[in-house]
């Protein structure tokens, strides 16, 4: 992995256009940027080897597809001992509702984003699966109303 890569100007615009069409040609993308088709497949081959362009994936609609629920919760573990930790984080791992999971600063030690198809489906998941873990000393959870911004891209 190349440590000392220097992003240009170029590499910001393909970062900044594959992060809204990860499914755009070579060709496309050199177009967006105004480089040639091979330099942008040199360039995005260094963002990739030095891990700043990371997997390629499909965004779903959750909602759409019967997860529309969004809670964050927050979490505290019974103790804070690594191996506490690790059998949590990969608990956690394992858990396809668990969208995002935060190891946090604070009152709390950790921040999850959940979804769930209802209330009920989320009762069930909290009830029966996340505080049954033996890991977790207990949890505070709060619905989404509506979403009012939703990024994946980061700003470059």
């Amino acid at each position: 992995m190349k440590d000392n890569l220097v992003i240009d100007s170029i590499d910001r615009r393909i970062l900044t256009e594959l992060q809204a069409n990860g499914a755009l040609s070579h060709a496309e993308l050199a177009q967006r940027v105004g480089s040639s088709t091979a330099s942008c497949w040199r360039r995005i081959k260094l963002l990739e080897t030095a891990g700043i362009l990371t997997r390629t994936v499909r965004l779903v609609d959750a909602a759409k597809v019967g997860s529309g629920v969004n809670v964050i919760c927050n979490l505290r573990v019974r103790d804070h001992s690594r191996e506490t930790r690790a059998n949590f984080e990969a608990f956690i791992h394992s858990r396809p509702e668990v969208m995002e999971c935060f190891s946090m600063s604070g009152d709390w030690d950790y921040l999850l984003r959940v979804v769930a198809g209802d209330v009920a489906d989320y009762e069930h998941f909290l009830m029966h699966v996340l505080l049954d873990h033996p890991s977790v000393g207990g949890a505070s959870s709060h619905f989404a109303l509506s979403l009012t911004k939703y990024s994946t891209a980061v700003p470059v």
